[in-house]
C-alpha cells in the first residue's frame, strides 16, 4: 500500500503477533500492581485512537510509542488491568517483511502507554511498525535509524515547531511536514496549553491540575488527525517549555503563587502525562518528580542536535516583588537579572551543553534545539523576565564559549514567541559591530496567536535579519556539508482546516560563516 494510505490508518482486524512473545518488561520498570488481561481481550472501542509516534533515533534503533484509550478524554478508558500489546517492525509498509515483534504490556500506572526501545536495527534505514491489541490493530507508523556517528552523509531535512494551543487553531501545518519528506522532527515546546485565551476556534478542555486532568489534555492534541499523521511520518525529538505545565513557571515556581510543595506535585503530574504521551526512551522516565529530558541526536558527520530544556532546572525570574510571579517587564536597572549565579539550565545541563556538544569538531552543523528567542530583544528600558533577557549570563557564557572555542556552524532554533525571527548571534549586542558567532532561526506557532507588539523594537535591535508575526507556521532546514537552507513555511489561516501552507521567506547559512543571509 501507498505511504499516504498508511498514514490514513485504513483499521483491520488482524490475529496478534506471534513472534517474539516474551513479555518485554523492561520497556516499564516500575512494578505491575494491576491484574493482567487474560485471554482474547476486546475493548469496548477502538483502542489507537491517538496515533501512534516514534522518536529520539540513534545509529541502531528507535523508540515506538503508543497509548491505548478507547475512551480518551475520560481518563483512557481502559479500567486497572494491564494489557498485552504487540509489535513489529518491518522493512516494508505492507508489514509483511518483519525485522522484530514482540510483546509488551500496556500499565494502568502508565496510562496504559507504551514505550518500545527497539535496539538492534541496521543504521541509516527508514523502517515501518505496527501496535496490535485485543485483536485491533494500530495505524501503520514509518520511521528512520540515523547514521552512525561520524558517517559521511551528503544531505538531511528536519523541520522545528512549537506552540500549538488547540483552542486557537487547526494544526493544518503538520500536513505539510509529511510532504515535507522529513528525516525529523523537532518539537520545542507548548506541545499542550493548560490554559486558553485569544480567539477561539476550537474547544478546550478546562485546566489541568492533577494527572487525570494532564492525561485528557494530552490526550485531546493527540486525537487531532494532523498531528497523528506527522508522528507517523518520521521519527521526533521534543522538549517542552512551560504550558505543558503552567504558564512561565520556572524550576518549582509558578505564576499562581501556590506553595512549592503543591506546586511541585502538580509538576510530577504533568512531567508523568508529559512522559506517557512522547516517544522517549526509558531513561526519560520521571523519578520523585523530575525528568531528564534533555539529550543530544547525531546525523552521521553532518549535523548534531543538542536538545535542551530551559524550564525544569532554572532560577526563578528576576526582580519579582512580594506578589509577582512569572514573566513581566522588568526595568534596565535591575541587578538581578545579570547575576552570574542565576541560571536558565542549571549547572549541569550547561555544563553538558558546552563540554559534550558545543565544541570543535565532530558534526559539520551543531544545532542547539531549545525554546525561545536566543537572542538579544532590547524593549525600551525593559527586558522581558521570562526569556533568555532574563539570563543574560547563562546566555553570555554560551556564546563567549563559542567564540573562544571557535565552535563553527552553531545554529539556535527556537519557539516560544509565536512569530518568525532570524537572528545574527552577536558576540557584544551593544555593539553592532562585534563577531557574529552563530546563527538563529525561530519559527512561529503551529497555532497559537500573535501581534505586532515587537515592531517598534526592531530599530534598537540590529542583529535581527528578519521579523513576521502575522503567520502561524514553521521552520524546514535542509543541510549539506556546503550549507544550511533554512525555509520559513507559513499557513494561509490557522482557522480553517483545509488551509494551504507556502515557504514564506528562505535563508541559507554558508559553511564556516555565521549569520543567515536571503535565499
Amino acid at each position: 500500500m501507498s505511504l499516504a494510505r498508511a498514514l490514513g490508518s485504513p483499521l483491520g482486524r488482524r490475529a496478534l503477533l506471534r513472534s517474539s512473545t516474551m513479555l518485554a518488561l523492561a520497556a516499564i520498570s516500575t512494578p505491575f500492581t494491576s491484574r493482567i488481561a487474560l485471554g482474547q481481550p476486546r475493548f469496548l472501542d477502538y483502542p489507537f485512537k491517538l496515533g501512534v509516534a516514534s522518536g529520539n533515533p540513534v545509529a541502531d534503533g528507535v523508540v515506538l510509542w503508543t497509548r491505548l484509550a478507547p475512551s480518551p478524554l475520560d481518563g483512557g478508558g481502559m479500567g486497572q488491568e494491564a494489557m498485552p500489546v504487540d509489535w513489529a517492525i518491518a522493512n516494508n509498509e505492507g508489514m509483511t517483511d518483519l525485522v522484530q515483534s514482540g510483546r509488551v504490556l500496556a500499565a494502568p500506572e502508565h496510562g496504559h502507554s507504551v514505550h518500545v526501545p527497539v535496539r538492534d536495527l541496521s543504521p541509516d534505514r527508514w523502517y515501518f511498525y505496527r501496535f496490535t491489541a485485543g485483536g485491533e490493530e494500530s495505524p501503520i507508523g514509518r520511521t528512520r535509524t540515523f547514521p552512525i556517528v561520524g558517517a559521511p552523509k551528503d544531505k538531511m531535512r528536519f523541520a522545528y515547531c512549537s506552540c500549538q494551543n488547540f483552542f486557537q487553531g487547526y494544526f493544518t501545518a503538520y500536513r505539510q511536514m509529511v510532504e515535507d519528506d522529513l528525516d525529523l522532527i523537532l518539537t520545542l515546546g507548548d506541545y499542550v496549553y493548560e490554559s486558553t485565551w485569544g480567539p477561539q476556534v476550537r474547544w478546550h478542555l478546562p485546566e489541568p491540575h492533577t494527572l487525570t486532568d494532564y492525561r485528557n489534555t494530552h490526550a485531546l492534541y493527540k486525537l487531532d488527525g494532523d498531528l497523528q499523521r506527522a508522528h507517523a511520518a518520521a521519527p521526533w525529538a521534543m522538549t517542552w517549555d512551560d504550558h505543558e505545565v503552567d504558564n512561565d513557571y520556572a524550576g518549582t515556581n509558578q505564576e499562581d503563587g501556590d506553595p512549592v510543595e503543591a506546586f511541585t506535585r502538580r509538576r510530577a503530574a504533568a512531567y508523568k502525562a508529559y512522559y506517557e504521551h512522547m516517544p522517549l526512551w526509558p531513561t526519560a522516565r520521571p523519578v520523585d518528580g523530575s525528568m531528564r529530558l534533555y539529550t543530544s541526536l547525531s546525523f552521521g558527520d553532518l549535523a548534531s542536535f543538542a536538545v535542551i530544556d530551559n524550564r525544569q532546572y532554572r532560577s526563578d525570574q528576576a526582580c519579582q516583588g512580594p506578589s509577582d510571579f512569572g514573566g513581566q517587564q522588568i526595568p534596565a536597572d535591575c541587578s538581578e537579572r545579570t547575576d552570574p549565579a542565576r541560571s536558565m539550565l542549571g549547572e549541569e545541563q550547561e555544563r553538558w551543553l558546552l563540554r559534550g556538544n558545543l565544541v570543535p569538531g565532530g558534526a559539520r552543523w551543531k544545532v542547539v534545539a531549545q525554546q525561545m528567542l536566543f537572542s538579544q530583544l532590547r524593549q525600551g528600558d525593559k527586558w522581558w523576565s521570562d526569556g533568555w533577557d532574563g539570563y543574560p549570563a547563562t546566555r553570555q557564557r554560551i556564546i563567549d564559549h563559542i567564540a573562544e572555542r571557535k565552535v563553527q556552524n552553531a545554529v539556535f532554533i527556537g519557539g516560544d514567541i509565536h512569530q518568525f525571527w532570524v537572528s545574527d548571534v552577536k558576540r557584544d549586542y551593544d555593539k553592532p559591530e562585534s563577531e557574529t558567532v552563530a546563527t538563529e532561526f525561530v519559527g512561529s506557532s503551529i497555532s497559537s496567536s500573535s501581534s505586532a507588539w515587537a515592531e517598534k523594537f526592531l530599530p534598537a535591535n540590529p542583529h535581527i535579519r528578519f521579523h513576521e508575526w502575522q503567520h502561524r507556521g514553521y521552520g524546514r532546514a535542509e543541510v549539506t556539508h556546503a550549507g544550511m537552507k533554512m525555509d520559513l513555511v507559513a499557513v494561509e489561516n490557522v482557522a480553517d482546516p483545509s488551509a494551504k501552507a507556502s515557504t514564506l521567506k528562505s535563508y541559507t547559512v554558508e559553511d564556516g560563516k555565521a549569520g543567515a543571509q536571503v535565499a
